[in-house]
């Protein structure tokens, strides 16, 4: 399904938007103005636009959602005085999918945070509960945009999906793919600190004649959470009166989620947490050498399970890969590290317990140092206003996260 979108008040060329899946899902392919309702509000709102205009009716419940959403984002990232988007759209009045069977789905890319959600799940809810996981969202033009790399990913999954005991639906989407260049030169801060929760709730909504409710897993854990463009106070404003979206997982920090995980047969398999793509082939789509593949292997490791999988295409890990792979840049990434050094000193590797110490302090003395540099310019300049600038540009996190 597809629709034109043109632009009114910024200087950007008209696209068609549009979500596809396979022929075998066709019938719950579903032309829901929400789908592109929701996927367009946050670019209009990024742009300047002044409205979104859809002439078709729209559930009041999405309405207030949406409003609240540009609200929460306007407080995080923009300044009060910022111009909230008009929704120009007919209020339905009746439910547009009144009778159908509840059934819930999970967006689930093969990474920790969506098997963690996806066995969170099954220990908490009955095979008859409207919100047992019956299906995995596997979309490519989001983080993949590589046909290639996609046939791994989704030929893995697949097999994954068929043991866990869900169907796998592959979407196909453009909608952050006509921002992704310039957000890359942007250190991808549109998709991270605005954009995300709102493409997976579109996407949810293209798919809102079979799906009842669709759950996002957790990026971080509510300790460490800070305004993100997917997150508990945001993703549930995407919710429909027929179908809710649901932030699910941040009441588990990272080792939690792997620990939740360690002993399953399925991820140990089919476990997909490296981002390198155009490194993936048909029998590995994770390097080994990373960042997030390192971080995982410790977390393996301290768990005795990292001899029990076969997922990296380099199994070897090593004080001096740890202090050469670990990436910190944040309060939430260097808690996942310091999760990690006790479980690994009490398992008998004292070294790499000491090589995330040292990447923690080298972490810790840079920020330090930053911190230090600012408030002194902050106080000698510019009477204190550097403070806000400078916990503004924590918030634009890697895309090596």
């Amino acid at each position: 399904m597809a629709a034109d979108i043109t632009w009114e008040d910024c200087q950007r060329s008209p696209y068609t938007l549009y979500f596809e899946t396979d022929a075998a899902f066709a019938d719950d392919l579903t032309l829901n103005p929400h789908a592109f309702l929701v996927g367009t509000l946050l670019p209009a709102m990024h742009y300047g636009e002044k409205r979104v205009l859809l002439n078709h009716d729209i559930c009041p419940e999405l309405y207030e959602g949406l409003v609240s959403a540009m609200q929460w984002i306007r407080r995080w990232f923009y300044p009060p005085a910022k111009d909230l988007v008009r929704i120009e759209a007919p209020i339905s009045k009746k439910v547009m999918y009144a009778n159908k069977v509840g059934r819930a789905g999970l967006f689930f890319s093969g990474g920790i945070d969506a098997y963690s959600s996806f066995y969170g799940n099954r220990k908490r809810f009955a095979p008859d509960h409207p919100y047992f996981i019956k299906d995995g969202l596997l979309v490519y033009g989001l983080e993949i945009d590589d046909p290639q790399a996609f046939s791994y990913v989704y030929d893995s999954l697949k097999q994954a999906t068929e043991a866990l005991g869900i169907t796998l639906i592959p979407v196909y989407t453009n909608i952050y793919l006509e921002y992704r260049e310039e957000d890359t030169r942007q250190n991808f801060s549109f998709w991270i600190n605005e954009l995300m929760g709102a493409t997976f709730a579109a996407i949810a909504h293209a798919f809102s004649n079979r799906l009842s409710v669709v759950s996002i897993a957790s990026n971080a854990d509510i300790a460490h959470l800070e305004p993100w463009g997917s997150h508990p106070l945001l993703d549930a404003n995407y919710s429909s009166c027929d179908l809710k979206i649901r932030h699910d997982g941040a009441n588990r920090s990272r080792f939690e989620k792997t620990a939740l995980i360690h002993d399953q047969a399925v991820p140990l398999k089919y476990l997909r947490v490296c981002n390198l793509i155009k490194q993936y082939t048909s029998n590995a789509q994770n390097c080994g050498v990373c960042a997030k593949c390192v971080k995982t292997k410790l977390a393996l490791l301290a768990l005795d399970a990292l001899d029990k999988t076969t997922v990296f295409e380099d199994p070897r890990i090593d004080p001096g890969l740890v202090r050469g792979s670990a990436y910190i840049y944040d309060d939430y990434t260097e808690a996942t590290y310091q999760d990690l050094i006790e479980p690994l000193a009490a398992k008998g590797y004292p070294e790499l317990a000491d090589a995330v110490r040292f990447c923690l302090k080298r972490y810790q003395d840079k920020a330090s140092f930053l911190k230090r540099g600012i408030k002194q310019l902050d106080q000698t300049f510019f009477n204190g206003k550097c403070v806000k600038a400078f916990s503004s540009l924590r918030k634009l996190r890697s895309a090596r996260r």
